[in-house]
Formats: C-alpha cells, structure tokens, sequence
C-alpha cells in the first residue's frame, strides 16, 4: 500500500497539484480581444461598463465632447451633495460629520438637528456588543489580520440576532445601522486582541463612550490614557467621510450589491464586502504609502532636492528601488485623472495637523512627491489619462500622524465605508429583484471522455 503518512507526503502532493493547476498557462491574450471582454468591467478607454442605476453616490471625472472623453477636476458627490460643500459645512461649524454622512447616505437628505440627534442616540444604543461577544468572537478566536478578525465578527452578529434571515427594510436597516455603530469596537479590539496573543503585549480594552462620536471613540478605545487633540478627532472624522462611499462600481460596494441580489443575509453581504476591501488592489494601498516613503527618507538625503527625488522616483518606476513593483503608490486611480477630490480636501487639512505635529518637512516631501510623480508618470509611460494623488497619498500619512497602527489602516476604511455598504445592500433591495450573473465566455475545446483504465 501506498505511504499515504506524513509531511513529506503532504508537501509533494500540493507541489504535484499546484503544477497540474497552473500547467496549461494563463488564458491567450489575444481571446480578450477576440471576444470583446471588458476585462475588469472596464472599457478600453477606461470607463467602467455600466451594470446598474444609483442615487447613493457619482463619482464625476470627465466630460463627454463631440464623442470625446475629456478629463476634468475630480468630484465626489453623495446624494445629489458636493464632497467639499459637506466637509466645509461640519468643519467649519467646528462639529463631527460621519454620523451626518451615515444618515444622509442611508436616508437620502440631511438632517435637521433633532433627526441628527435622535440618530445619534440610537448609534449609541447599538454601540454595545451583545453580551460575551467580545470575550468569544475576538478575545478567543485571534485573528492576525483585523480585516479578518472583523468579518468573522460580523458572521458572528448572526448567531446572536433573533432574526438574521429577515430581508425586510426595516430589519436590513437595523442590522446595518448596528453594524455601523457597532464597527469601531469591532476594529479596535481585534486590534487589541492581536497585539496581545501575537505581540506579547498588555490587553486592555475600554469600552465606546455615549457622549463621544464615533471618530473620538475610535481614538478613546487605541489609546491607553484615552487622550487626542479636538484636531486629531475632527481629522480622523473627515477621513471617514471621505472614504464612506464611492459610488456603486467599487469593488466591495459592487460585491455587496452583488451578493445582496442572491437574497442572503446582511452580515453576509457585509462580511463578502470586508473580504472585497482587505485586498491590496482596493483597501490596503495606503500601507504601501507609508512604507515607500519609509524608503524614499532612507535613500534621499535632501527630502525638498528635486533632481535627486526625481532620480529615486525613476527608480522606483523601473522596478529598481523600493519594492521593485514599478508603481508609484498613492498616484494614479481608476477613474480620477486630473485630481481626486478626496485627496484635495485630506491635504489641505493634513498641514494643519503636521503643523501641530511638527512635521512640515514631512508633509512638504509628500507634497513634492505628489508634484514630480505625476510628470515621471507620463514620460515613462503610455497612459489614456493623466494621473494625480489619490486619497491613500495622504490618507497614510494623516493615519500616520494620529499613531494609529499600520495594521488599523484598512479597518478604518471599512468602518467607514460600511455607511456607503448599508446604503448599496438597501437600495439593492428596494430596486432589485434580478440576481447579478455577468457572462463568462469558455474558450477551452470540447474534450472526448477517456474511461479511467485508459487514461
């Protein structure tokens, strides 16, 4: 009898079958245009191929001239509002606006102050895990990712609602607004729960003040003495506007409408959204961000010295230096050319806190990175569009700032992000009734069967 036991056994056989699977060599190039396949949902020209109808969000970056795609300035806009028209709005009041965006992405209109602050109060209802969860969903079960550890979090919140499977309106809205208050503790103490069973360090958790916002708890629950500045929190608050939706053809906002047209559960829906935005391509570029300009400093002696940044920058761009993967990260995105309107806004308050912070050389080298990249970009390169800073250029750097671990980094983005993710699944509902099935093309030949004493 075969030696069926051991590592070695194990090890070959995974060797064996990982070249069976990769054997036949990727898909001949040649097929995607044969076909017309809008790989990556996308045109030639870089459009995105339109798949559905929103009233959440529009991101705008180009105009239509004479059949012509012409690139303007970016804009973002939630519910018919300008990005910039609502984040000048709160800030300059001198008052918190994530849990405004919530409300105005899941309800369509902004609050007047008594709606604003009866949604207030019940966010902080739902701040408060169910009994035992922390102590069974993360304490005991350490993830070593947080973007993991949240989504078993959320497949775990089925366990403990009486009705999970209820796709009505008002019972979706109720998990999704306790998902959305309930996600900063879920990011924050499996942050703790990590850095104790896989850092060794002191585990202590402190649990969401009522009277805080959720940007401030944020804050309160990773720092032990519980201290930030009003400009550290108000900061952190802007970041998650700007990040709370991105219109439905994002990854994780397309993959929460399409795993909600299936008819499943919301924590479902959330938790495939979780896994969408953990990928590097989507949710994690702002930790390249830092860690290339983690190189940049150790390489360049004259952070403000254009010729000799240039030259690293071209290196970088060669796939010489840096993490020889040709990108320069932070630059360049999907559908802005001209500028992200997230970025415009983020820089524009990230010198205020570096000033606070002390750290006007830094900001100023970003600044400079965001000027050289984009004309190195172009003489390197064959590109459709111009590319310019998006908002994990700075996102990074203010994270950074606030010491908010790198590992924290993603898990802010979703607890952000999960306003625009409640607001898709529910507009999904109220407009659906067809599941999303894209078509997918086989191009293998036809194959004769071979009975298995002949193969």
């Amino acid at each position: 009898m075969e030696n069926y036991e051991g590592k070695q056994f194990e090890e070959t056989m995974l060797d064996n079958l990982c070249d069976l699977t990769t054997k036949k060599g990727p898909i001949d190039q040649e097929l995607y245009s044969k076909y017309e396949v809008k790989r990556g949902l996308r045109d030639l020209d870089g459009r995105g191929v339109l798949v559905g109808l929103t009233e959440i969000g529009e991101v705008h970056s180009y105009i239509i001239d004479e059949g012509e795609m012409v690139p303007v300035p970016g804009r973002l806009i939630y519910r018919g509002y300008d990005i910039d028209d609502l984040a000048r709005g709160f800030m300059e009041d001198n008052r918190f606006g994530f849990e405004e965006t919530a409300y105005l992405l899941l309800f369509g209109d902004l609050p007047n102050k008594q709606e604003l602050l009866d949604f207030h109060h019940l966010l902080d209802i739902y701040q408060k895990l169910p009994d035992n969860f922390a102590r069974d969903m993360i304490l005991n079960l350490p993830s070593k990712d947080i973007m993991n550890g949240m989504a078993r979090s959320v497949l775990g919140f089925y366990s403990y609602d009486s009705n999970p499977d209820d796709t009505s309106i008002r019972n979706v809205l109720k998990q999704c607004i306790r998902l959305i208050a309930a996600f900063p503790s879920l990011a924050v103490y499996s942050y703790q729960a990590y850095t104790h069973y896989h850092g060794n360090e002191s585990l202590v958790i402190h649990s969401p003040q009522p009277e805080l916002s959720l940007a401030e708890n944020i804050l309160y629950m990773l720092r032990p003495n519980h201290k930030y500045t009003q400009l550290e929190a108000r900061l952190l608050d802007l970041a998650l506007v700007l990040h709370a939706e991105h219109g439905g053809g994002n990854n994780s906002s397309f993959v929460t409408h399409v795993v909600t047209s299936t008819g499943t559960d919301t924590y479902s829906a959330i938790a495939s959204a979780l896994g969408s935005l953990k990928g590097p391509k989507h949710g994690g570029a702002n930790h390249k961000v830092i860690q290339m300009f983690h190189d940049i400093k150790e390489n360049i002696s004259d952070w403000q010295d254009e010729e000799q940044l240039s030259a690293y920058l071209n290196r970088i761009l060669l796939k010489e230096a840096f993490d020889r993967s040709g990108l320069i990260y932070g630059i360049g995105h999907a559908v802005y050319s001209i500028s992200d309107p997230r970025a415009m806004v983020l820089k524009h308050y990230a010198s205020k806190l570096a000033a606070e912070k002390g750290l006007e050389n830094e900001f100023k080298l970003y600044a400079k990175v965001e000027e050289l990249a984009p004309q190195i970009i172009a003489k390197h390169m064959k590109i459709y569009k111009g590319v310019s800073a998006n908002v994990d250029f700075y996102s990074g750097f203010v994270y950074q700032m606030l010491n908010l671990p790198l590992e924290m980094f993603t898990p802010i983005f979703a607890l952000s992000r999960i306003a625009g993710w409640s607001a898709h699944r529910i507009e999904e509902i109220v407009n659906g009734g067809k599941i999303i099935r894209p078509a997918y093309k086989n191009v293998i030949p036809r194959q004769a069967y071979v009975p298995l004493n002949e193969r």
